[in-house]
């Protein structure tokens, strides 16, 4: 469990990577995810980072917000310079992305692979959107945080992984609906190529 101390160390190295975002609205923008959405996802970019965080500069920084605040920061790179394309800081586990969404009044709820398809899908789809830490990141105990919606759609990944995620979830949860993504494409992929109406498709929305 994060300490008082660390909790706000990471409240003010969000804080810091939001002002900087704008650095990056190119990019942003490729992905189909404009200012607003980024506030509200309070993205960020680190062009001048925080001390202790200096090997994630020049990459796109993803709080993990929740009800009491944010428990961590993940850094994504914004170009394919052969490095890894997430970094974590020194202790993070896995947790669950955007749990903030299990607090909207909804029948339904997708789960995603990552951060930005989750981003994506909440944003232009409507209804909350979780994502897990990559594809193997289910685990077991998940299951109840699911029990109430009538519908979990699952949106996989088009490639292996990204279906045996799909398997292990509709194993686990009874109104899972998975929903694969053609050959090589992510949510991501599928929303820039189709739109916000080819995506809620796919769900049959």
């Amino acid at each position: 469990m994060l300490s008082d101390d660390a909790r706000n160390l990471l409240e003010h190295a969000a804080s810091e990577y939001m002002k900087q975002v704008d650095q990056i609205g190119s990019y942003l923008s490729g992905r189909g995810l404009s200012k607003e959405i980024a506030n509200t996802f309070r993205l960020g970019y680190v062009k001048d980072p925080v001390v202790g965080h200096e090997e994630f500069k020049g990459r796109l920084a993803i709080p993990f917000d929740t009800p009491s605040g944010i428990v961590d920061i993940r850094f994504r790179a914004i170009t394919d310079d052969g490095g890894p394309k997430y970094l974590s800081r020194a202790g993070s586990g896995q947790l669950i992305y955007n749990v903030n969404a299990f607090e909207i009044d909804s029948e339904m709820i997708a789960v995603c692979e990552g951060e930005l398809d989750t981003i994506v899908a909440q944003s232009m789809i409507g209804i909350p959107a979780v994502g897990m830490p990559g594809a193997n990141g289910w685990k077991d105990f998940y299951w109840r945080a699911f029990t109430d919606y009538r519908k979990v759609f699952v949106l996989c990944d088009g490639d292996s992984a990204g279906k045996e995620m799909g398997r292990a979830i509709a194993t686990a949860v009874d109104t899972a609906v998975v929903i694969n993504m053609p050959d090589g494409m992510d949510v991501n992929d599928v929303y820039l190529a189709e739109g916000s109406d080819g995506l809620a498709g796919r769900l049959g929305l």
